[in-house]
Parts: structure tokens; C-alpha cells; sequence
């Protein structure tokens, strides 16, 4: 349970770290805006008692911040990414480029900006950011994702500057390979399952347990960034190796 705070806004809610985040929340007493383009698997998690469904891309702000207008938020989560493609960059879409900036890094930055406001003047508030750990170190194929998300974790740094004296805590998680969706639409046919076959991958209920963590310090603790790799990842690149028992 939440002695500070009491609504959360999880984005990318409707699968993988973002649905498992929802339910955690809401399990500690939240109430949890769950924002997700998906209908039908909006409809599925706001049967969930506390859990609100607002249906809209990231990147609609204005839509995002009409429904939520009455709204304390005290907590953001700002799940939502995509890997819209893996390729060499000289072979990129132009079109991936635009995708990927404008839902990795824009799309957070500008909910951010629509929320932040009401939290300083309360003095209350936790933003926590999904990173990843190409924004962290070059990988290949990763010539427009990576940036995204290393633009993101440099945000967040310059947030921690900007919110000195306002109670508002920002945290950046950085995981490793998480059995989540996202390679589904980088690569084509069953490709991303051989990313997982084999491996002990880190699950979508690892992150939001660390997530719920975070925000359950004390508020004067501040988890500013935390990296969560497989034990069988190394740290410093995406080789990754299969267990052997």
C-alpha cells in the first residue's frame, strides 16, 4: 500500500511490462489509468476494479490529458515503446526514424510536460521511465532506437535537475532482454521466439515488481536509474547465453 500517493497512470498498458505494471499498482491500492491503443484488451483489464481505461495513442497528448483533466496523477509510468524495425541504419525506413523518436522520447516528454505542472504545485509526484539498456551501449541495428532511448535517460538526468526541491522523484528503469512483444514487429515471422527459446529472459512481472519498489520507498528516496539484465546477459552487450543445468 501507497501512504503518498493514490493515481497512477501506466502507458503501454494493455501487454508485457505495461499490463503487469497496472495490476501491480492497483494491487497496492492505486488507482491505475491504463492507456492503450488496443480496445478489446483495454476492455479485458479495466474489468479490473480501479483500473480506468483510456483508449489513445501515446502520441495523442491532448487526448491522453482531456481524460485525465480531474485527475491527481501522482504517479506516471511511461511504459509505451517501440522497436518498429531491426536493420542497418543506411537501410532504415526514413519512416522507422520519425516512429520511434516520436514514441520513445517525444510522446513521454510531452505527457510529461501536460502532467508535471500539477505535480509541482502539490509537491507530490513519482515519474518512472522504461529505458533500455541499447540506450546504454551500441548494438547493432539499433541506429534510431537506441538514441530514442538513450535521449530518454539523459531526460530523465535533466528532470532530477529541474525538480530539485519539489519532492518529485524520477526513476529510470533499464532492463535487459524482457519477454515482452516488442521484437514481434522488428522481425518478421517467428524470429523474435528464437530471441527467447532456450533463455531465461527476464519476465514483464520482474520489472513492474521493481517498478512497485521504487515507488514504495520512503519519498525522500529516489531510485534514480536501475539496470536489470538476465543473469545469463552479459551487462556490456546483447550477447546472451543459454543454461545449462
Amino acid at each position: 500500500m501507497f501512504d503518498t500517493y493514490r493515481n497512477a497512470v501506466v502507458t503501454g498498458a494493455t501487454s508485457g511490462i505495461g499490463r503487469s505494471t497496472v495490476l501491480a499498482l492497483r494491487k497496492r491500492g492505486l488507482t491505475v489509468y491504463a492507456v492503450g491503443r488496443n480496445e478489446e484488451q483495454l476492455k479485458e483489464l479495466a474489468q479490473t476494479e480501479g483500473v480506468i481505461a483510456i483508449q489513445a495513442d501515446v502520441r495523442d497528448t491532448d487526448k491522453i490529458a482531456s481524460a485525465l483533466q480531474n485527475v491527481e496523477v501522482d504517479i506516471l509510468v511511461n511504459n509505451a515503446g517501440i522497436l518498429s524495425t531491426r536493420a542497418l541504419f543506411h537501410e532504415i525506413d526514413p519512416a522507422d526514424i520519425d516512429a520511434m523518436i516520436d514514441v520513445n522520447l517525444k510522446a513521454p516528454m510531452h505527457l510529461t510536460r501536460s502532467l508535471l505542472p500539477g505535480m509541482v504545485a502539490r509537491k507530490r509526484g513519482h515519474l518512472l521511465y522504461i529505458g533500455s539498456s541499447g540506450g546504454q551501449a551500441p548494438y547493432p541495428n539499433m541506429g534510431a532506437y537506441g538514441p530514442s532511448k538513450a535521449g530518454l535517460s539523459l531526460f530523465c538526468d535533466n528532470l532530477r535537475c529541474d525538480l530539485l526541491g519539489t519532492s518529485i522523484r524520477v526513476t529510470e528503469v533499464v532492463p535487459g532482454r524482457v519477454q515482452t512483444d516488442l521484437y514481434r514487429s522488428a522481425l518478421a515471422g517467428n524470429a523474435a521466439s528464437a530471441l527467447y527459446d532456450g533463455y531465461r529472459a527476464i519476465q514483464p512481472d520482474n520489472i513492474s515488481s521493481i517498478i512497485a519498489s521504487a515507488i514504495e520507498l520512503p519519498v525522500f528516496v529516489d531510485v534514480a536509474r536501475i539496470e536489470v539484465f538476465p543473469t545469463d546477459q552479459a551487462t556490456g552487450g546483447g550477447t546472451m547465453v543459454k543454461f545449462e543445468s
